[in-house]
């Protein structure tokens, strides 16, 4: 049953239809689905099957990732407002991009896929300053901090990711928030996350999602 509704659901998004997609949603509820079941058998599945097929083919479309992840965002938070009882969100991310950096698009995909994967994404928005990203994140108990840059010089900026590692390594928070960046100029240099101080990095937004999620399960174990 749930395979029928994930390959419309699927076919839905991939022809870039929210209308249709939201539609394929109502008939699972309709059908006796529940909201609980939406969230968990349907959208998260979805949202994995785009992971594997960035795995698969890097040249996918960034609008079908898009429409996506914020088709997933808006039915889960409405199918959260049904539950039976609230779910447990496994962890909590402060988002944003680099100080000298106006762009969301990559940074709202993101915040898309992990909204449905129950982390709770707390968004400072753009151009963002070291410290905030810092203060936030202990104001907030968010286990990872997610730096977003298009450009080389946002990227490894004063105000950028080494600026947010010193302040962990100052503040003795290391080893409780993971720093992970993502957008252009990691994907043209593959170490440029290590030399500004990262844990990780992201090609794009759905794979950030992934990583993001892994790094919370594994501070859990």
């Amino acid at each position: 049953m749930f395979e029928t509704y994930i390959n419309d659901y699927n076919e839905a998004v991939f022809e870039i239809d929210k209308e249709l997609a939201l539609e394929v949603i109502e008939s699972a509820l309709e059908e006796g689905v529940t909201p609980e079941q939406v969230v968990f058998n349907i959208i998260i599945p979805s949202i994995e099957v785009m992971m594997a097929e960035i795995v698969i083919n890097a040249d996918t479309n960034l609008a079908q990732h898009f429409m996506t992840a914020q088709i997933a965002a808006e039915v889960t938070e409405q199918m959260l407002a049904k539950f039976e009882s609230p779910p447990d969100i496994i962890g909590r991310v402060i988002i944003g991009t680099s100080y000298g950096d106006l762009h969301s698009l990559g940074k709202r995909i993101v915040m898309g896929c992990l909204k449905s994967m129950m982390v709770d994404v707390v968004d400072l928005g753009v151009n963002i300053k070291a410290e905030a990203f810092v203060d936030a994140a202990v104001a907030q108990d968010a286990q990872i901090i997610a730096i977003s840059s298009m450009m080389v010089h946002t990227a490894t900026g004063e105000e950028g990711s080494l600026k947010v590692r010193s302040l962990l390594k100052e503040r003795h928070l290391e080893d409780k928030i993971k720093l992970v960046v993502g957008g252009a100029p990691y994907r043209f240099d593959h170490e440029l996350y290590n030399k500004v101080g990262a844990d990780s990095w992201a090609a794009d937004g759905v794979t950030a999602a992934k990583i993001i999620h892994q790094l919370i399960m594994d501070g859990k174990s």
